[in-house]
């Protein structure tokens, strides 16, 4: 009984990993949508090259250009964009 235990405990543990996401790629597809997101505010930033994420669609950026910002949905539904 305990073999059989086991061997469902480790195909979960498998599916779970398998299924998760690449955290890498995700990162790059955010820091992209980020980068984007600042352009189309007109703020200067080059390129998006870390995004430290505080909560969900709340995250703080550091540019290219050395500029930090805050970007988040604000009560309203609007993306907003904060100097850092």
């Amino acid at each position: 009984m305990k073999r059989y235990v086991r061997g469902f405990a480790l195909l979960g543990v498998t599916a779970l990993l398998a299924g998760a996401p690449r955290a890498d790629a995700d990162d790059a597809s955010v820091r992209k949508d980020l980068t984007a997101v600042i352009a189309l505010q007109g703020l200067p930033c080059g390129q998006v090259l870390s995004a430290e994420r505080r909560a969900d669609n709340d995250y703080v950026v550091s540019c290219q250009d050395g500029n930090r910002y805050r970007v988040f949905v604000n009560a309203e539904g609007r993306v907003v964009v904060q100097k850092a």
